[in-house]
């Protein structure tokens, strides 16, 4: 009687979900039909990571939502896809392209970030390389910005020294005086992935008004 019951209440469950579902892809092929832009659509059963990564191996770029909390997944993606995650807050209408944010800390991951998104930076109109200095020895935000303008984007830099506020913090300050569009920053550094998104990157994820385009 029990194992009846559970098959039951999982059969309802899925026939609900599948028609979430089928509700939403309504609503995405409405709005894609109106975009001038070539789409596919794929439907996956399964693990949402494997189905992501399977999916992006040739992609640009992977666009995720975060709500529901997304970070755990973020990472997991990010560790096997090998292409810059944009993450979009639900209330966004837009991905405007005008003015980005580098949220520089000159590790390996913020360097492979910017160089995959140089396309991305050509289209802005203002870029702004900024950096919360510690102690730490780092790539220095003016090489970063010598070699975005070998590719025709003119960045600004912006140096502070980094006391005892949170770098999510002043990060999340700085878009807003810069009037961000947007933040591109590396994920993680020294290979330690997880770590840095139970810090920095995790709460910028969970908190952030605008979308983070992140890489490694």
């Amino acid at each position: 009687m029990g194992d009846y019951y559970s098959t039951g209440v999982a059969e309802a469950m899925l026939s609900d979900e599948r028609e979430r579902e089928g509700k939403n892809k309504a609503v995405l092929e409405a709005r894609l039909a109106h975009e001038d832009v070539p789409w596919d659509w794929a439907d996956v059963t399964g693990n949402l990571v494997d189905g992501v990564c399977d999916a992006a191996t040739l992609a640009d770029i992977i666009v995720l939502n975060r709500n529901p909390d997304m970070r755990d997944i973020a990472s997991r993606i990010l560790m096997h896809a090998r292409a810059p995650i944009v993450a979009v807050p639900d209330d966004c209408k837009r991905l405007a392209l005008d003015r980005a944010l580098v949220a520089w800390d000159g590790q390996a991951s913020a360097a492979a970030t910017l160089r995959a998104c140089v396309p991305l930076l050509r289209c802005a109109e203002a870029v702004e390389i900024f950096m919360a200095r510690d102690s730490a020895e780092t790539v220095e935000p003016a090489l970063a910005a010598e070699y975005l303008s070998r590719h025709e984007v003119h960045a600004t830099v912006r140096i502070i020294e980094n006391g005892t506020e949170a770098a999510d913090q002043l990060i999340a300050a700085e878009a807003i005086a810069f009037h961000a569009d947007y933040v591109l920053m590396g994920a993680y550094s020294h290979g330690r992935l997880m770590e840095t998104f139970g810090g920095v990157t995790r709460r910028m994820l969970g908190e952030a008004k605008l979308p983070l385009i992140l890489g490694h």
